[in-house]
């Protein structure tokens, strides 16, 4: 699998051109930008630039948290850039429960439901959406936290599975899976949803729960098992790197940051 660049990973150092530009120089073919990066460089001269130095658009970051109030609105313009990018892919982070709540179970409910309002706008756009677990420390910001809970989602929304392509599937992003005691036979559930998957390193000493992620390498993954996973479940896009690390990657050249992941990439 080849090597795509999201960037968070080094968000604090470029802004969205510098980061086309940086992938193109590094032989780094794939990008997954955010929402807010291409909203600040404008959407069409996003495209125009990807296209210009010939990257591949991996996925986009992000929709999804339907607790908030202009949720609908927000996920139906996320639909749309995704689609002028060419995403394979828009990543919902789903979003917690309501201040106040908690009731798990009601807030997963409700987030299925918002994604079948939703659904049909993104089949018609041609682009599918990727439900991202996120590790259970962070349930306020989602409260779909194992890759088997966001499947179950899957065959809810779409019984009888995904016929080609599906309109609905899973991002998997190993700092917030590997844990699980179940990742093997869900990678291998999740055969022709596995819209995304993402990479990066837990870190033994970690200082910051969200934002202390490590280089691949560095910490107590075991990626190169993973990866075989997810290929053997038919997988075979970018593996993309993301990376959120105030103390550390944030602080680095981001010249250095790009040639690390890719030293890092055939250990992956």
């Amino acid at each position: 699998m080849e090597l795509s660049l999201n960037t968070a990973t080094v968000r604090k150092q470029w802004n969205l051109a510098q980061m086309i530009d940086g992938c193109a120089r590094h032989g780094i073919r794939g990008l997954s930008p955010w929402r807010d990066q291409v909203a600040a460089l404008g959407l069409q001269k996003t495209r125009a630039l990807i296209k210009e130095h010939g990257l591949t658009v991996t996925g986009l970051c992000r929709g999804g948290f339907f607790a908030e109030k202009n949720w609908k609105d927000d996920n139906l313009r996320a639909i749309e850039e995704a689609h002028v990018l060419g995403a394979p892919a828009l990543i919902l982070v789903v979003g917690g429960m309501p201040p106040g709540s908690k009731d798990l179970s009601s807030c997963r409910q409700r987030i299925q439901d918002c994604i079948a309002e939703i659904l049909p706008e993104a089949r018609k756009a041609g682009v599918p959406l990727a439900i991202e677990p996120l590790h259970p420390m962070q349930v306020t910001r989602a409260a779909v936290n194992t890759l088997e809970q966001a499947l179950d989602m899957c065959d809810a929304l779409e019984p009888g599975g995904a016929q080609g392509t599906p309109g609905v599937g899973v991002a998997v992003d190993v700092y917030h899976v590997w844990w699980d005691p179940k990742l093997a036979g869900q990678i291998a559930r999740g055969r022709g949803r596995i819209l995304g998957y993402h990479i990066c390193d837990w870190l033994p000493a970690t200082r910051d729960l969200f934002n202390d992620r490590g280089m691949m390498g560095d910490g107590v993954i075991d990626l190169p098992s993973i990866r075989k996973w997810v290929e053997a479940a038919g997988y075979s896009g970018f593996q993309e790197v993301e990376i959120f690390s105030e103390l550390d990657w944030w602080r680095r050249d981001p010249d250095e940051v790009l040639r690390t992941c890719k030293e890092r990439l055939p250990k992956c």
